[in-house]
């Protein structure tokens, strides 16, 4: 795959995943209209948060990461046959084991629901509702898990649109059955309750939908076996544990940072927001590369194209940087004018502001650290090395959990975002370390020199951006919604302009050579 080929397909799976974020903020806001935060909202926040779970352990990081390299070894030394067949084998044993697992979540459920949420003993209602409303939804899981299977296909085959854009038809179901709810004006907890669980299993068929019609489009059809435990699949569950274990290790993380949080009133709110808001490049820039790069480079040493394979990880690097380091520089940067625009009304006050731009500003130095993880944790995947990653997550982990009981008395929930920041950037300089000593990472010298120039430019906005900012201070907080909103876009265009121009005159990145790959006809 070319530079520009790999540039094309970044923007497409980046620009899928900016517009499911964007309607992600649109079925919040909907959803908070429609249920507020009462009992319903809880039991629909456990019971998506259920098949969520399990997806992320098993659908997204674990199964992608496996089965791409030994798919994409199949179509390589194979051909075609020999991919259908894998294929098939590998989806009717990855069927049965999820429908037999929905079969255990139905039975047991009650139990399922009180250890994810144990405080809702108290209230049988919303107890009861819960576990409705999780046997309702908990089939996403199928419906995600397939799509994962199929989406590996068409990845492998660099076709990315459909599986890129399958996530946004959730967001857009849930949100016509939202405005639906809102219309009607349904108040009855149990009816809302089915209607949304419902919503979210409609979501899951539409989503796998779309991804199945862009698999007959290529022509691959993938035949149907008795489920059976053949060498494919024990080689694809060996690959997949250690997914598993690194994808329960930030589960850990997350888990852990909550319980400390806890310790101060309002910290998980407000680490909750300054999420939200540095996950959005994260998610675009770091979803992307992890998308596109993995196949691309599991074909290239498949194929034996070592160069190929050097030029496509350095490319990776050097889109990745170009659009994460001036978007860390702006967090870090403007925080609180970016907190007070998006959040500051009615209970969100001066102080929940001043608090989420601090975490948030603790986020932003390693938010180059994340992007890089999803660049070169595709190095490992493509040889099918699973168990390294692994243990540089679980090193994070212990350093993560460190940080954060060492730094929490300090600086409070900003201290748990610092140690964040930091085990992000030891497990990122692990993975890169050992993939260059290894030999399977080569830094190209001009992508380094690009980088460093970058990084200057990315500097020398945030000086700029400083100074709009207090220019523009006196529409940024004393002014009606409209004017702080529209101020908080000029700042950004300010800083993307900026940024731009210091780029290309510098030589630090061809922003106009990548303007036109990315409207040039794929030929």
């Amino acid at each position: 795959m070319s530079g520009k080929s790999l540039l094309r397909n970044f923007a497409t799976v980046g620009g899928a995943t900016l517009l499911s974020r964007l309607l992600g903020f649109v079925r919040d806001v909907l959803l908070a209209a429609a249920v507020g935060a009462g009992p319903v909202a809880d039991a629909f926040v456990v019971a998506f948060r259920l098949p969520n779970l399990f997806r992320r352990l098993f659908a997204e990081g674990a199964f992608n990461s496996a089965f791409i390299p030994l798919f994409g070894r199949s179509v390589e030394e194979e051909g075609d046959k020999g991919a259908r067949q894998f294929a098939g084998e590998i989806g009717s044993a990855l069927l049965f084991c999820l429908l037999a697992l929905t079969a255990l979540a139905q039975i047991f459920m009650p139990f399922v629901v009180w250890a994810l949420a144990p405080g809702f003993v108290a209230d049988a209602e919303k107890f009861d509702l819960t576990v409705i409303m999780a046997r309702i939804a908990f089939p996403y899981l199928i419906f995600m898990s397939l799509l994962a299977f199929i989406g590996g296909i068409l990845n492998t085959y660099h076709r990315f649109a459909a599986a890129a854009f399958a996530p946004v038809m959730l967001n857009v179901v849930m949100s016509i059955v939202l405005g639906g709810v809102l219309i009607a004006g349904v108040d009855d907890n149990v009816t809302l309750g089915i209607i949304l669980a419902t919503g979210v299993t409609i979501g899951g068929i539409v989503q796998l939908l779309v991804v199945i019609i862009d698999l007959k489009r290529l022509g691959f059809k993938i035949p149907v076996f008795r489920p059976r435990y053949t060498k494919s699949a024990r080689r694809l569950l060996v690959l997949g544990i250690p997914g598993v274990i690194a994808g329960g290790v930030t589960q850990i993380n997350i888990a852990v940072g909550q319980i400390i949080a806890s310790l101060q009133e309002g910290a998980n709110a407000l680490l909750y927001f300054a999420d939200r808001l540095y996950q959005l490049p994260l998610g675009v820039i770091g979803i992307a590369i992890g998308v596109v790069l993995l196949p691309s480079l599991t074909r290239q040493l498949r194929s034996g194209e070592t160069a190929a394979y050097q030029h496509s990880l350095n490319r990776a690097l050097e889109f990745s940087l170009v659009l994460t380091l001036p978007a860390a520089v702006a967090l870090a940067v403007i925080p609180h004018e970016i907190v007070s625009v998006l959040f500051q009304r009615v209970r969100f006050d001066a102080a929940a502001v001043d608090g989420t731009a601090a975490a948030l500003m603790a986020f932003s130095f390693g938010l180059p650290a994340f992007v890089l993880n999803k660049v070169f944790s595709p190095g490992y995947f493509a040889r099918e090395d699973t168990k390294t990653p692994m243990k540089f997550a679980v090193v994070g982990m212990v350093v993560n959990v460190a940080l954060s009981i060492v730094l929490f008395p300090v600086f409070k929930h900003v201290g748990i975002a610092l140690a964040t920041t930091i085990a992000g950037w030891v497990n990122t300089a692990l993975l890169i370390v050992v993939l260059w000593r290894r030999g399977h990472f080569t830094p190209n010298l001009d992508v380094l020199r690009k980088l460093v120039l970058v990084l200057i430019a990315s500097l020398l906005m945030g000086v700029v951006i400083h100074f709009a900012a207090l220019y523009l201070a006196p529409y940024l907080k004393d002014a009606w919604l409209l004017v702080r909103a529209g101020s908080l876009a000029l700042l950004i265009l300010t800083g993307l302009i900026t940024f731009a121009i210091f780029a290309q005159i510098s030589g630090g990145a061809d922003l106009a050579g990548m303007t036109k790959a990315l409207t040039r006809r794929n030929t």
